[in-house]
């Protein structure tokens, strides 16, 4: 069972998405709340797998809520996932940074919601495409940071070529079929360059890899 913990200051919004969510029998909606004071709380209390945190709250915004979130320790299993509008998405690089796992816009599919939930409870970073250009494009226009490549000094070969092909976009399963391995190893290499990296999960590594120039936007990727 996948626990969701549900935080938006619009009534209508949560409603949406909570009937949306307990209609299925693999997930549970086990908290809801309108700000990002009550959302650290709720965590807490119910120990989600998945927080789904509205941007901009009053009392605490979502972002800071995420960032309290990640460094808490004893939130280490709760994966949040921002929800925004597509005119909010200068506010993605702030919050992968705070620890979020990725981002939904508010009028997604009911399908790719679901699916969405899904892949945020696994571990796996989760942006919505149009966020993901707007990701990119920040790496094209602005300066590569000039440091950060010496945190992957600590990686092997293969966990590197791993973490390039994860930030690509790439699921476990297409990471094994592009460099010759089982899913199973495909998954040790990313989860071993995590913790030699102290990532909280696999956005932040995303994040990561274009910092430190491993990755870096092909031609036509910088169209935000």
């Amino acid at each position: 069972m996948i626990r969701v913990l549900l935080i938006d200051d619009q009534p209508l919004i949560r409603s949406g998405f909570r009937a949306l969510l307990d209609l299925e029998p693999d997930i549970e909606v086990v908290a809801e709340g309108a700000d990002g004071e009550t959302a650290l709380a709720l965590a807490r209390e119910h120990l989600p797998d998945v927080a789904l945190l509205d941007i901009r709250m009053p009392v605490m915004d979502g972002i800071e809520a995420t960032r309290r979130i990640a460094a808490d320790p004893s939130l280490s299993g709760v994966h949040v996932v921002m929800l925004t509008n597509y005119g909010m998405d200068e506010y993605v690089f702030e919050a992968l940074r705070a620890g979020a796992a990725g981002f939904l816009v508010k009028d997604i599919l009911p399908e790719d919601l679901l699916h969405s939930v899904r892949v945020a409870a696994r571990g796996d970073a989760l942006l919505a495409p149009a966020l993901t250009r707007k990701l990119i494009h920040r790496y094209v226009t602005e300066p590569a940071p000039t440091a950060a490549d010496t945190v992957l000094t600590e990686l092997t070969d293969r966990e590197r070529e791993a973490v390039a092909l994860a930030a690509r976009g790439l699921s476990n399963d297409q990471i094994a079929a592009r460099m010759v391995i089982s899913p199973m190893t495909a998954k040790t290499h990313i989860n071993r360059a995590m913790t030699k990296l102290h990532a909280r999960d696999r956005a932040q590594l995303v994040v990561l890899a274009y910092e430190s120039g491993l990755v870096t936007p092909r031609a036509g990727e910088a169209r935000p």
